[in-house]
């Protein structure tokens, strides 16, 4: 698990690389909710789609749900606790989010309306719908994405300043490697996932738990990897790496549910439905309510030390409460 480990940590550094510099050309808001997001979430949407596809459908739903109880609270969490501590190069004493208006609504939003969807399980119609609300998010990042660049060429114009005369070069550098951490992350996510699932049979480990708890842990992994190596690089790293969580929890709330109803079509049909049941929709309403809570302080559009020190105890308290569910 140890060689695991360390490729993706090496996937996740060149991931974060690729990144910082290809946000010099995108912005940093589009490259963490697009192409980082979804870099960084392949092992997860792995996970989802063969669970489905095997029609372990409840490992599929709480393999998608644990992962947005995790990196809203303890993915954030460490994300804070590196930015505005020493353990960051260039400490930050507190973050602003104001620029990250349009994915705090739109996160509350998909994560309402994908509860009240659930309430009569998910079909074909619903795997639709989360991917033309997926579609809908891609559209808006590229419209904020054009007018970020307008405002950091007039700002260039002000200052007179002229273009890097190798940002070509750079664009292709940032891309080859951005696209070679995300080869990394796919070939090491896989033998990762099952060296920590084979760790906790051993231990005696159950499902439940292993889908909720240990199976968001391996497909964050290469995510929670970059957050902590962006979150070292200041302030245009953390901006990324805010962006990169708030993405990547709509794309679970829409992409990867889409995900879970079409890989259980290719199990049980056209007409298959992911039936609710209790322990779901218990853990559906749970991780919609910590969502909404770990937003509160974003809401305020600060995020400081204290910040990453709730969410923290917001994870404790949700994965505590997880135990307490009807089994």
């Amino acid at each position: 698990m140890i060689i695991w480990i360390l490729e993706l940590t090496g996937a996740s550094y060149l991931l974060s690389y690729g990144a910082e510099h290809l946000s010099k050309f995108f912005g940093t808001r589009f490259v963490g909710r697009t192409f980082l997001s979804v870099a960084t979430t392949l092992p997860e949407i792995a996970i989802v789609a063969y669970a489905a596809a095997a029609g372990f459908f409840d490992t599929a739903i709480s393999s998608a749900l644990g992962s947005n109880l995790l990196m809203m609270t303890l993915g954030l969490s460490i994300m804070l606790l590196i930015a505005t501590t020493r353990l960051s190069k260039h400490p930050l004493k507190e973050i602003d989010v104001r620029q990250f208006k349009l994915d705090k609504y739109l996160l509350i939003i998909t994560a309402v309306v994908s509860l009240f969807m659930f309430i009569d399980g998910f079909q074909f119609i619903d795997g639709i719908i989360f991917s033309a609300m997926f579609g809908a998010y891609l559209y808006l990042a590229y419209w904020e994405m054009i007018k970020e660049r307008k405002q950091m060429k007039e700002a260039m114009m002000n200052q007179n300043s002229e273009p890097h005369p190798h940002s070509r070069k750079e664009t292709v550098k940032a891309t080859s490697t951005f696209i070679i951490g995300t080869i990394g992350i796919f070939v090491g996510a896989e033998p990762f996932i099952h060296a920590l699932e084979e760790t906790a049979v051993d231990f005696g480990i159950s499902v439940a738990i292993l889908a909720v708890i240990i199976s968001p842990i391996a497909g964050e992994m290469p995510e929670k990897i970059s957050l902590m190596i962006l979150a070292r690089k200041g302030a245009a790293g953390t901006s990324i790496a805010v962006a990169n969580v708030l993405g990547s929890k709509i794309l679970n709330n829409t992409l990867l549910f889409a995900v879970a109803v079409f890989g259980g079509m290719i199990y049980h049909g056209f007409t298959s439905q992911i039936p609710v049941n209790n322990i779901l929709w218990y853990q559906m309403i749970l991780v919609t309510v910590i969502t909404i809570v770990a937003l509160i302080p974003m809401l305020r559009n600060k995020l400081n030390l204290k910040s990453g020190i709730l969410l923290l105890a917001l994870y404790i308290i949700g994965i505590g409460i997880m135990f307490f569910l009807p089994q």
